[in-house]
């Protein structure tokens, strides 16, 4: 009898670790904000954010002006069918290195294989970003799945001969 009690007891404590687990995991989700866009780390940051929150509108415009910017509805349905698939991926977001009239962003991109016993891979990479004539940080390229391969690329855009 007291060992059916100790055990249900045990079983109680578990239970409600689990329970308030689970409630810390749900609560915390929701307290990403945006921040400052004074900053490439900060521009990289928001760019991440928006796209997870599937602000694409936002997301779009931290993207740099000029030839081979995708158009926006082109750009959503990367992320919409899945081309560009960051749902299993984060970003750990490391230094600024500037490289002559560029900014290079060190970034870590963490891939899960999407199940409790899978492995996850790191990946080290750059974000560069640029300065638009506004002075406003604006990004020229990101790892995947953060940007499309043929977005800006230069081969895609010389004419046929």
């Amino acid at each position: 009898m007291v060992r059916d009690r100790f055990l249900l007891i045990v079983l109680l404590v578990i239970t409600a670790l689990a329970a308030l687990a689970v409630g810390l995991f749900f609560l915390r989700q929701g307290q990403q904000d945006y921040v400052s866009n004074d900053t490439p780390q900060g521009v990289v940051r928001n760019y991440v954010l928006a796209l997870e929150k599937k602000d694409f509108q936002r997301a779009y415009g931290y993207l740099r002006e000029g030839q081979g910017k995708p158009e926006f509805e082109r750009f959503r349905q990367d992320f919409l069918a899945r081309q560009l698939d960051i749902s299993n991926t984060s970003v750990r977001i490391g230094e600024t290195q500037p490289s002559g009239d560029d900014v290079l962003v060190g970034l870590v991109v963490i891939r899960s294989g999407g199940g409790p016993f899978s492995d996850v891979y790191r990946e080290s990479g750059s974000a560069v970003l640029t300065r638009d004539a506004a002075r406003a940080w604006k990004i020229t390229s990101m790892p995947y799945p953060y940007w499309g391969w043929d977005w800006y690329n230069p081969q895609l855009l010389k004419p046929a001969p």
